[in-house]
């Protein structure tokens, strides 16, 4: 096994060195180059990007780590107590262990297998273990290993070899198997991959819950990561257990889990071998408007766990258990096109189950349980908001906001890497970059997948499915894809844009300019007091109106049309005097009274005003004197 480490072994010093000195130096560089304006309190983008959807998602997160605390530190302990005495008296019936590896390197097969037999010997417990291998080579580790454990007499090992097309036939024909048995009420199942070692007394610490708890229909455990990579891998490895062990924690308090992990949990045989659970194991599938029916590849954790959720059986976490998985990239040398490769089959499968569970209602599963599923759908679109408004304010508004949200970022990841630490018993400044990357490149693949949820794959066996066998359909299929995709972010993106400013609806004004441009208006039947009054509130308090080149008529419906606004925000009134062609106001004899000029000439017909840019001209409102500037004033005429 040359190359492997756990995922929680330390991190070189050099890695965790260059790192911290990294976020240092971003921090000095940024705080001594912030502009102050950066944090004013008027900036709406800024309370919209990191106050208002930050405040709702870390406000969800935080309740999760409090539960978390709250089960670990006052409700499991209890349980461990009254499993532990339970333990001492009260056995299983039975023992049925399923394993499932396919490909698996032979040390890696006896590592397995040792840990496996060593711990079941010592449980003391009829034990049927069934291999589902995929070559003949693993039948000789196994007996090697029953060899040197000097073959136990409560174990009995029979071997299955699979088929190649997932592991869901295989672990159905294991069930139909274990059925024949009739398994009782106090008989239990392990599934298990091929690949996750267990500690010695795994299955006493943990098995004893279900002679404890009669409702309890299944259990999993605390994950570790044996890892060949490097340092980074590893702490990617290590960052996705220590989240899972916060969620998984929190959600146990509800005696509800949102996975059943594949790679290690424990059943009631006698539910794992009813016959729509072992249908739902091998033929589950969706039944979609656009995709049609089609079966289900990978995910037979979720299809196990939406059997117990849907029937009302308790589920368990049992935090201090730990079983170890041999964890290696797809492609060691592309962490990123390997991890995303990863969380794709993850995610697809997180989507395609969790539709059908949020259906069954919270009255059924209890509200926690069925308000996480439904965050689940509703984070991978909020997550995006925080980058898109960041993108946006920075490259449209205010290019130092960049220098905000990245210490945003590192402020907010840090208290979440550092809550994680506690739990986890350990710190790496890894942490902090790569939750910023799984949180955001996560939510991103979400978006992609929950609009191609058919299309699977699963990389350790070279096999994919979901999609029509007819090439057109398949590229129709894609087509819809990517347009409903497509519709989805540009409605996100367009409601963003309207929200920070950086694209507002035209008002009257830009309206009426662009018409007079395109020769569409001359001069509004009704003259121009439609437009200018409003023009006059849609500016900033203190602000000015501009009017085009050309000739312009104020009406007798202005005061009208200024007493049916809000307020009037504008302090004056500017024209064009860009060009030789000026702008012309045209006042109409029933207001011109309120015009006048600097001296306090009044308008009239022999008497035009002339006013520069200094405001030598005031028209009077009720609401006020505005400025009139860069303009000819003039007293409009019948003829």
């Amino acid at each position: 096994m040359n190359g492997y480490q756990k995922g929680n072994s330390k991190t070189r010093w050099v890695t965790e060195l260059t790192a911290f000195l990294v976020a240092v130096a971003t921090l000095v560089i940024i705080l001594t180059e912030l502009p102050p304006e950066v944090f004013s309190v008027e900036s709406e983008s800024f309370i919209l990007a990191i106050g208002v959807i930050g405040a709702w998602r870390y406000s969800w997160w935080m309740i999760q780590a409090v539960r978390s605390v709250w089960y670990n530190r006052l409700v499991f302990p209890e349980l461990r107590k009254k499993a532990d005495a339970v333990n001492v008296t009260e056995k299983p019936d039975a023992l049925y262990v399923l394993c499932t590896s396919y490909r698996i390197a032979p040390e890696i097969n006896f590592a397995v297998y040792d840990a496996l037999i060593k711990d079941v010997a010592d449980y003391s417990v009829p034990t049927l273990i069934f291999a589902a291998i995929s070559d003949r080579s693993d039948i000789d580790v196994i007996d090697h290993v029953m060899a040197e454990n000097n073959w136990p007499g409560n174990i009995e090992v029979r071997y299955m070899f699979q088929k190649g097309d997932g592991k869901r036939s295989a672990m159905a024909e294991v069930l139909r198997a274990i059925s024949r048995r009739m398994p009782s009420h106090n008989s239990l199942l392990i599934s298990m991959d091929g690949d996750i070692q267990i500690e010695p007394g795994t299955l006493s610490r943990s098995l004893s819950f279900f002679l404890l708890d009669q409702e309890l229909g299944a259990l999993t455990t605390n994950n570790r990561a044996i890892v060949n990579g490097g340092d980074v891998t590893r702490e990617w490895y290590d960052l996705r257990y220590a989240q899972r062990h916060l969620v998984m924690s929190s959600m146990s308090l509800s005696e509800r889990l949102l996975v059943l992990t594949g790679r290690y949990s424990a059943f009631r045989a006698e539910l794992a071998t009813h016959p729509d659970f072992i249908d739902l194991v091998e033929n589950d599938y969706v039944d979609h408007w656009r995709f049609g029916k089609f079966k289900f590849l990978s995910g037979d954790d979720k299809s196990t766990w939406y059997w117990l959720l849907k029937n009302q059986w308790k589920m368990l976490y049992i935090p201090d258990v730990y079983v170890s998985g041999f964890e290696e990239l797809p492609d060691k040398d592309r962490f990123f096109h390997s991890t995303i490769d990863l969380m794709k089959r993850w995610f697809g499968n997180m989507l395609r189950t969790s539709g059908r569970a949020i259906a069954l209602g919270p009255k059924r599963m209890g509200f926690f349980t069925w308000w996480s599923l439904v965050d689940q759908r509703l984070s991978m679109w909020t997550t995006l908001i925080g980058p898109t408004v960041a993108i946006l304010v920075t490259t449209f508004v205010r290019p130092s906001f960049i220098f905000a949200y990245i210490i945003w970022v590192i402020f907010t990841r840090t208290i979440i890497a550092s809550v994680l630490a506690l739990q986890r018993k350990r710190f790496s400044m890894l942490w902090v970059p790569l939750l910023y990357y799984n949180q955001v490149g996560g939510a991103l693949l979400k978006t992609y997948i929950s609009f191609r949820f058919n299309r699977q794959s699963w990389s350790r066996q070279g096999i994919s499915a979901g999609e029509p066998s007819d090439p057109k359909a398949a590229r129709r299929q894609r087509i819809g894809g990517h347009l409903i995709h497509t519709l989805y972010m540009g409605g996100m993106l367009t409601v963003l844009i309207m929200a920070v400013g950086v694209m507002v609806p035209p008002d009257k004004t830009s309206i009426f300019t662009f018409e007079k441009e395109l020769g569409l208006r001359d001069r509004a039947p009704q003259g121009d007091s439609y437009w200018i009054a409003p023009a006059l509130s849609d500016v900033s308090q203190g602000g000015e109106v501009h009017l085009p080149r050309g000739k312009h008529f104020l009406d007798a419906s202005l005061f009208d049309e200024i007493a049916k606004l809000h307020a009037v925000r504008a302090a004056s009134i500017t024209g064009d005097a860009s060009s030789t062609t000026h702008t012309t106001l045209l006042v109409a004899p029933e207001i011109a009274s309120s015009v006048h000029g600097s001296e306090g000439q009044s308008l009239n017909e022999t008497n035009p005003l002339q006013c520069g840019q200094q405001g030598e001209c005031l028209l009077m409102t009720d609401q006020g004197p505005i400025e009139l500037r860069n303009m000819e004033i003039r007293l409009d005429r019948d003829d």
